[in-house]
């Protein structure tokens, strides 16, 4: 029996997939169907023995461009069986607090959480209705971004609102990156040789869109990122925290209107909005050794409020076991990493400098030198590979 898993990525005007063999962890192939329904739309496939193809698709919906990846699989990757179809859901609200097999029930609840991600989970919804038109009798898994974080206690998920807005409306932190928040979680117990509901840690998500998570015993028990993806670190396009008085002001005196409040906050500001220069933190690194001072405070400002966060989320991951990086600044920004942790000499922390330039390698992931009494290490994610092992799981338990 196959145990290759389709893992779906379906967002609002994109398309990312994955075919992986769960046990043996390993990607057969891989792809990206990018600016959908525009005329500069595009495929690109790539099989694990094969260099990637990039294909022109003009103007393809969702549905269309999934059976074009369906078709070419099925066309250029030889006997690739599937045993399910794992998709990213980003918001699952109070309903998930673990991955699961996708029933009608399910989809409606997916559904009834679109108001709380209206930019993604309808996009979600899409990819699930193509799959279940083309491949009905494979069984699909929804894989929550938000899950991970429902351990979070009342404490540290309710906002100091009039409690009928929660009661009536579901309005709480719910936090998001929680597949990758989950991976790391796991493979830092690995790597520090302690079962995973032992851990303590704090973890630290770093892209486009950044998160920091406290992990106690092995759950997620605070984060940064709230009712949307909006709120808590400064990211690359994204504000994070800001006085909500400000917002008041910009449309009393301003005369923003909600569109534009949106469009501001979430693709004009963050790094982006500070350096007016790019929201890539590489391009803002070069920069900064180009004498750009505002590229220098951009980075300033990620480095200071991230290492403020980790700082407060140790409160509740104490005692605190390691700090993990993760994600593509995370991963791959040494500078940054070096930055954040001399801001955490309050915490014990120091780390190597020549181990940190190798980003960890060689030395399993840990880049904190024989003095820090905190290890930190650096450990890439792998959010495809989980989804994949959940949906194969829940699969393989429902054959049973």
């Amino acid at each position: 029996m196959s145990s290759n898993i389709l893992v779906l990525n379906s967002g609002s005007s994109s398309l990312k997939f994955a075919i992986i063999e769960p046990a043996e962890e390993t990607t057969l192939v891989s792809g990206l169907v990018d600016r959908i329904g525009q005329d500069s739309a595009t495929i690109k496939i790539k099989f694990a023995d094969k260099d990637s193809v990039t294909t022109p698709y003009p103007k393809a919906d969702h549905h269309q461009a999934l059976l074009k990846v369906l078709d070419q699989i099925n066309a250029d990757g030889g006997d690739l069986t599937l045993a399910g179809i794992g998709h990213r859901v980003v918001h699952g609200g109070e309903f998930f607090r673990q991955s699961v097999t996708i029933t009608p029930t399910v989809l409606a609840q997916i559904k009834a959480c679109n108001h709380l991600a209206p930019l993604h989970n309808p996009a979600n919804v899409v990819g699930i209705d193509a799959i279940s038109e083309e491949l009905p009798d494979l069984p699909q898994v929804a894989v929550f971004d938000t899950a991970f974080h429902q351990s979070i206690p009342a404490h540290a998920f309710t906002y100091a609102l009039p409690n009928e807005l929660y009661k009536k409306h579901s309005l709480r932190r719910y936090g998001f990156h929680g597949t990758s928040h989950r991976y790391v979680t796991m493979e830092a117990a690995k790597r520090l040789d302690k079962p995973v509901a032992q851990v303590n840690l704090v973890t630290a998500h770093l892209g486009n869109g950044c998160s920091a998570t406290a992990v106690h015993l092995g759950k997620s028990v605070d984060t940064s990122m709230g009712l949307t993806p909006l709120e808590g670190l400064v990211m690359g396009t994204r504000c994070g925290d800001v006085d909500p008085g400000l917002l008041l002001h910009l449309i009393d005196s301003q005369g923003y209107s909600p569109d534009e409040l949106n469009k501001m906050l979430n693709k004009e500001s963050g790094l982006l909005g500070i350096s007016g220069l790019s929201n890539d933190m590489r391009t803002l690194l070069h920069a900064e050794t180009e004498g750009d001072r505002q590229a220098a405070l951009a980075i300033s400002v990620f480095c200071y409020r991230l290492a403020k966060t980790i700082a407060g989320l140790a409160v509740s991951a104490h005692p605190l076991d390691a700090l993990v990086f993760t994600g593509g600044i995370g991963e791959n920004a040494s500078l940054i990493r070096q930055r954040v942790c001399q801001q955490l000499a309050l915490l014990g922390i120091s780390i190597d400098p020549s181990v940190n330039k190798l980003h960890g390698k060689d030395h399993s992931g840990v880049i904190s030198d024989s003095q820090s009494k905190l290890p930190v290490l650096v450990i890439p994610t792998n959010e495809e590979l989980l989804i994949a092992k959940d949906t194969l799981a829940l699969v393989s338990s429902v054959a049973q």
